[in-house]
């Protein structure tokens, strides 16, 4: 899908609450991007009823997942390789595009929807060479953003304020009533995800970093993986996925320029609050991992992990993890070349990052 695919899929109630509070910028390129998630949002919400007749006394009998698994850490820190490493397992149930992208109907739509996504959806992400498929693994933020109709993605989709939007959201203190709506619909998404299939929910989300303690409190037994790694590649990557998501997704005729300096303190603020967090995180419940390790050593890394989180490590997990490494063994990640200011600028960014994590 080439514009607009982190709005398209919002029921009609949201899609219009979502566009009435902003300011849209009516040029010949937004209005057809506009008409586009006004029909999508008119299909959304007539599948979203059938399936709330269908299932939704079906769904609340189901008991909710107390114990989900969530891969956390910056953007471009190795995060989706680890999330389809470990969705190898059948004991996890990640999301998939389709489930995330139209939440609302899981159950119901996906046959609809399989030829108009396979048509529309790109083989890889448009910001690196990353597969992407309408059954592969992928983040739960495109979910709640559906779902609750508000996300962080919302001032990446219209950039009014001049500020990094991560930035800014982190900085916000969030209501009760905010609070509360995301653990339900969280609750009530993953509920639907195991009622496909019965498993432990695996979720890769970075916007999860800054919402620890709320995950906390709807799922008592979450279990946490941070990831890490040498910002000289976090750094370039996240400022070109950020203006290439702006670019292909931005309802507005504003535009922010991403710099170096509020990348490094979103890193750093993300840092601090996750390590903030884990203190009251349960034993056995929480560890690290870096990039650069996973990428060395797939196999022992993510054994590490299961032993950690004191997880089942299954007898069939290192075939699979090396047949997934050898068919992905061409891949080429993105490659950003650093001018030396712009390094020593990370450097004294990121001094304190780096040292705790020994990156030189």
């Amino acid at each position: 899908m080439k514009h607009s695919y982190l709005t398209a899929g919002m029921t009609f109630g949201h899609l219009s609450s979502f566009l009435s509070r902003n300011k849209i910028s009516f040029d010949p390129k937004t209005l057809g991007r506009i008409l586009f998630l006004l029909q999508s949002s008119a299909w959304s919400s007539l599948f979203a009823s059938v399936e709330n007749l269908r299932f939704s006394h079906l769904i609340k009998q189901r008991p909710c997942p107390t114990d989900p698994v969530f891969i956390i850490g910056h953007w471009r820190t190795g995060t989706t390789l680890l999330f389809k490493l470990l969705s190898l397992d059948k004991q996890f149930t990640a999301p998939t595009l389709f489930q995330v992208a139209e939440p609302d109907s899981l159950l119901t739509s996906h046959a609809y929807y399989k030829p108009i996504m396979k048509a529309l959806v790109k083989e890889t992400r448009p910001m690196d060479n990353v597969k992407i498929g309408m059954d592969e693994p992928q983040e739960d933020e495109y979910a709640i953003f559906r779902l609750t109709g508000s996300s962080p993605f919302e001032h990446l989709i219209f950039p009014n304020s001049g500020h990094y939007f991560v930035e800014e959201w982190a900085g916000k203190e969030t209501s009760s009533k905010a609070d509360e709506i995301l653990k339900s619909k969280l609750k009530s998404f993953y509920s639907k995800l195991t009622y496909q299939h019965q498993g432990i929910i695996l979720s890769k989300n970075p916007f999860h970093s800054l919402r620890i303690s709320i995950l906390l409190e709807a799922f008592p037994q979450a279990r946490f993986i941070h990831m890490h790694r040498h910002p000289f590649a976090v750094v370039p990557s996240t400022v070109n996925m950020w203006e290439i998501l702006q670019k292909e997704n931005s309802l507005s005729g504003n535009v922010h320029k991403y710099s170096i300096e509020e990348i490094c303190r979103v890193i750093k603020l993300m840092n601090d609050r996750i390590h903030h967090a884990a203190d009251s995180i349960p034993s056995g419940s929480y560890t690290e991992a870096r990039f650069e390790d996973l990428e060395k050593d797939p196999f022992g890394t993510v054994k590490k992990i299961y032993s950690d989180l004191e997880l089942e490590f299954p007898d069939q997990q290192e075939r699979k993890i090396n047949e997934f490494m050898s068919v992905n063994n061409n891949f080429r990640k993105n490659c950003f070349l650093l001018p030396a200011d712009d390094k020593m600028l990370i450097l004294a960014e990121l001094k304190d990052y780096m040292r705790k994590y020994s990156y030189s």
